[in-house]
């Protein structure tokens, strides 16, 4: 079995089945603190001991069966943390079961949490907490088997004071009085699909919901939640059509969490309970593909999961393009096709920025010694889309390759798998079309860097208006700005307002004439759709235009998704007229970023201490 290089436990000898986590939340001490309790079974004969994952945890007890066991931290790693190995007081048969029971406490700094005081949070009454745990933080917890080559079933108690709302990646069991605390309640969870520990999720909150689907809440804090039920209101609609395209609905519930600003991803696939960015609040519902993108995992990720995070690619190329699926079949097919040509150029301007020889540009990355989360980007989503794609063209169109992604899912769910296991498939299914296959440069597309040895064919009728407006302003001389007008983008959408600057962005910086006469006549400082801002102020920073440093500055730290606010504060790093600013506000801030967020643009910055 291929070992995980991000973890340091041995499924091989030994997995963690089933969870049941009992814990405190204690917003004083920004720490949880419980017991995590794991029936185990030996995977080979006479097994005497068991390795943990865990990172900045304390540890204070491990009993099996009840029986005290002796337990030992190994050497510390700078990101992987530290194994905790532990003895166990008798010798397990092979398949012969055992609870370990561990009792633990996260540490305040613990990577997978991010904790507000009631200042921070959009109501300003109460105290917030969320967790993040993809790719390895689930260890920053509670002590794991962090590898995705691992899925379990839990059971959660969770204490919090009573005036706020816990939720889990799971089923809601009601709640209870806490016996200990009368100022505390008890919520209970269960999740009874296999998943692996990346996907344990939980956030406390002063939350509210409303119903927007006969399986669907939306939940967010009083302020945001109106506006939320309607920005996600195709939530259903978008399930149905994934069901048809990727078989049933296994996990129940379909719920959707709003965070806090700071949360540093557009969605995280959450079982029973997608998280999403409120950087998704445009208004008009313009932004529900990261919606649909999250409804997707629930088939590939969640029930199909990579076994290593080198294979990350399984995960996320095969949910961009159901997502993209569910798009075409809403919003027809040349819209799936611009969305698809918004990938490849989302992925030009990645590998424009990492550079074409860069390793991490592979599909299939070698993460020894390697920090997921430093290699974080558009390319597992974007090349392994174009993989896809460009495969559903060679095998015979959309319907004959969502035939194939059905039955992959059903061949493979509730396991974990490697792109071998993928391919092997592909074949098999595909086995009157090997000649085909064999044409595919594999070796390419799996183990070089850069672009793909194919870019697949793409309708352009939504594309060409971006293209024509984008090219009239590359090409456009001092005189010729007068000729452009408001007139320009009555036509566009906003798809296409954020097509034609990302087209711009591809190229060389524009002349600060032009980004000026830009906003006279288009007004872009005055729209709040996210991903319109962020290109349009990126934009402005590449073209040294000075006016924009403080609402770029703005942006970067009003929200800490990690889409846009690494590139804001990268393009203000590398303006000389901004580079003080950009680092003096990051110190500013740094204490009340996340804490992968904060990490991340320290090293953009090099304030890395």
């Amino acid at each position: 079995a291929e070992e995980d290089p991000c973890s340091f436990a041995s499924p091989s000898r030994c997995l963690t089945r089933h969870l049941y986590l009992r814990c405190r939340v204690d917003f004083g001490a920004q720490a949880l603190r419980g017991t995590a309790a794991f029936t185990a079974r030996a995977e080979r004969e006479a097994l005497r001991c068991l390795v943990l994952d865990t990172k900045d945890l304390q540890v204070f007890k491990v009993t099996v069966n009840g029986q005290d066991a002796k337990f030992v931290f190994g050497e510390k790693h700078s990101f992987k943390g530290t194994p905790l190995e532990i003895t166990l007081p008798f010798e397990l048969r092979r398949g012969q079961e055992a609870i370990i029971e561990i009792s633990f406490e996260s540490s305040p700094k613990s990577s997978a949490l991010q904790w507000f005081t009631p200042e921070q949070t959009s109501g300003k009454k109460h105290p917030y907490l969320f967790s993040q745990c993809q790719a390895t933080h689930c260890r920053a917890i509670f002590p794991c088997q962090d590898t995705p080559a691992v899925k379990l079933t839990y059971c959660a108690e969770i204490s919090v004071p009573k005036d706020l709302v816990a939720l889990m990646s799971a089923n809601r069991d009601g709640e209870m009085p806490d016996p200990e605390d009368s100022s505390r309640k008890i919520y209970l969870f269960s999740q009874n699909v296999p998943i692996p520990c990346y996907l344990i999720a939980l956030v406390v909150g002063a939350l509210e919901n409303r119903k927007i689907g006969p399986r669907t809440l939306v939940w967010a804090e009083k302020e945001l939640v109106d506006k939320s039920a309607y920005e996600f209101a195709e939530a259903e609609a978008m399930l149905k059509v994934a069901e048809d395209l990727a078989g049933p609905y296994v996990w129940g519930q379909y719920d959707l969490l709003v965070l806090p600003p700071s949360f540093p991803y557009g969605g995280m696939e959450n079982p029973c309970l997608t998280f999403v960015t409120p950087t998704l609040l445009a208004g008009d519902r313009s932004l529900s593909n990261v919606i649909a993108h999250e409804i997707s995992h629930s088939w590939t990720g969640n029930l199909v999961t990579n076994k290593t995070w080198e294979h990350f690619w399984l995960n996320e190329g095969h949910t961009v393009y159901l997502e993209r699926r569910i798009g075409g079949r809403l919003f027809g097919e040349q819209f799936r096709h611009f969305q698809a040509l918004g990938g490849w150029r989302e992925l030009q301007n990645t590998i424009n920025t990492l550079g074409d020889k860069n390793p991490v540009t592979n599909l299939i990355p070698n993460l020894h010694g390697v920090d997921p989360d430093a290699t974080y980007s558009s390319v597992p989503y974007e090349k392994g889309f174009a993989l896809l794609f460009h495969l559903e063209q060679l095998l015979g169109g959309p319907d004959v390759f969502t035939g194939f992604l059905k039955a992959y899912i059903q061949q493979f769910a509730y396991k974990s798998i490697i792109t071998e296991d993928w391919k092997k498939f592909l074949y098999s299914y595909f086995k009157d079309k090997v000649d085909v296959l064999d044409k595919v440069d594999w070796n390419a597309w799996f183990h070089a860097p850069g672009m793909p040895p194919v870019k697949p064919m793409y309708d352009m009728t939504l594309s060409n208006a971006c293209v024509a407006l984008s090219q009239r302003w590359i090409q456009a001389k001092e005189c010729d700005l007068g000729s452009f007008s408001s007139a320009d983008l009555k036509e566009m959408s906003s798809h296409q307002l954020i097509e034609f600057l990302a087209q711009l962005l591809l190229e060389a910086p524009l002349p600060v004439s032009h980004v000026k006469r830009m906003q006279e006549v288009y007004d872009f400082n005055a729209i709040n759709n996210s991903e319109i801002r962020f290109r349009w102020l990126r934009l402005c920073i590449r073209s040294k235009w000075e006016e924009a440093i403080p609402l770029a500055l703005k942006m970067a730290t009003d929200q800490g998704r990690m889409k846009f606010t690494r590139p804001l504060f990268r393009d203000l790093y590398n303006f000389d007229k901004s580079r003080d600013r950009a680092i003096k506000t990051f110190l500013e801030h740094r204490a009340s970023m996340h804490p992968v967020t904060s990490m991340l643009v320290g090293k953009d910055l090099k304030q890395d201490q």
